[in-house]
Parts: C-alpha cells; structure tokens; sequence
C-alpha cells in the first residue's frame, strides 16, 4: 500500500511568524501613539487660537488659525455634505463658495450643520445676501470617511449638489474652479450659518494611547509565549 507521509513543519517555523507578529503589534502601538501626540498638538493649537488674521490670497495657513475673508458668495453653486452624524443625529454640512476676486480660486466656507428631514432638503434654508461680506472662521478641512464607494458628488444633479465625503479635487472639478487649499469654518456667532460646533477631532489623544496600550499589551504577551515555547523546547531536548 502506497503513501505519503506529511512532513512535519520546521520547528523555526512558530518563532519566525510570531516575532513577525509582534513586531506588527509593536509598530501598530507607536503608530497609535503618534496619532495620538497628533491630536494633542492639534488640541493645542486649537486652544490657542485668539484674534483674527485678515486672510489674502496666497498667505499661509496653520490648522485651526483664526481668519476674516471678505468675498462675495456664491449661492447658485453650494455643496450639501450627506451623512454628517452630530450628537448621534444625522445632517447635513452646507458648503458655499466665497468669490475673492478676479482670478483668485475659491474659497470652501462650511456654514455648519443642518439637521436631516424626513420632508427632504429644504433649499429655500441656503439663501444668502448678494452684497460683499467678511466672513470669520477657522482655517479647516474637509470631513473625511474611512471609506466610501461610488462617486462622492452626481454630475448630473442640479445645484445645490448633494455630496458624500468628496475630496478637494472632486468639490474642485463639480465647480468647475480651483478652490483654496483649506475650508474656513465659520464662526459660530457670525450670520447665515447654521450648527457649528467645531472641535478637532471627536477622537481625542485619550482613545489613540488606550489603543497603543493594547497594541503593547498583546505584543509583550506574545513575546513573553514564544520566549517561553522556546526555553521550553531547549531544554526538552
């Protein structure tokens, strides 16, 4: 009767994979604390933000600086971020384009939120003044997802366009105009706006360093396993 007989796994084989394994756990904690000293710094600046700079075209920007920009806006073209979750409610973020000049690209102002309707959007809720405005704000960014799929805003949809989590380059081409490198979020005290309850980031420093612990945590229990398999092991033979 013929045969084959399995051959046994090399014996190098567990330690290789799990010193792999917890070098991965390890290089995801210092990620984790990174992203953590990140959202710290980013607090920080937020906090120490006073006054307001008078932005122009072309001037550099922090994270979270405090600016005035006068422009005109631009009602005809405005951007209605979908699936935007305040305090466990679902709205809308309503984006609209502030003319700077002859020339100049435009400026993103995120007016706040708006909470969804089971009636639909009600667009008479986007209008604005003609006259040229100066508009105070911090300097932001665009809301992010983690994932998402399918085109972020419809081509053939008339405006005000509805839009989920679409980058600056898709918000750039649905305009038809360059755009600013950041979003000016509108002060909460200023007129036209909605909900505004800026913060940098509902995921705070606190939860990346519990996670980094984790990360730690389960890489030293897996170190401290395969440094005991392997004492084990030399000293069984």
């Amino acid at each position: 009767m013929n045969g084959t007989s399995k051959k046994p796994l090399p014996t190098w084989l567990p330690l290789v994979v799990g010193t792999l394994l917890v070098l991965q756990f390890f290089a995801l904690a210092g990620w984790q604390v990174s992203r953590g000293f990140e959202k710290r710094a980013a607090q920080e600046d937020f906090r120490a933000e006073s006054g307001y700079a008078r932005w122009q075209d072309g001037m550099d920007v922090r994270s979270f600086q405090n600016l005035k920009v006068t422009g005109r806006y631009d009602a005809g073209h405005q951007v209605v971020l979908d699936n935007i979750i305040i305090n466990s409610r679902y709205g809308h973020y309503i984006l609209t384009p502030l003319e700077l000049g002859p020339d100049q690209a435009l400026l993103l102002v995120n007016r706040g939120w708006i909470e969804k309707s089971a009636s639909g959007f009600d667009v008479s809720l986007l209008a604005l003044p003609e006259d040229e405005v100066t508009v105070r704000g911090r300097a932001g960014s665009l809301p992010k997802a983690g994932y998402k799929m399918g085109d972020a805003i419809s081509a053939d949809e008339p405006w005000p366009r509805h839009a989920v989590y679409p980058s600056p380059d898709e918000v750039a081409a649905a305009l038809g105009r360059d755009i600013q490198p950041f979003v000016l979020l509108m002060e909460h005290t200023e007129e036209h706006g909605f909900l505004r309850q800026w913060v940098p980031s509902e995921f705070g420093p606190g939860k990346h360093f519990g996670y980094a612990l984790q990360w730690f945590a389960m890489g030293a229990v897996l170190a401290g396993l395969l440094i005991w398999n392997y004492r084990k092991k030399r000293f069984d033979t």
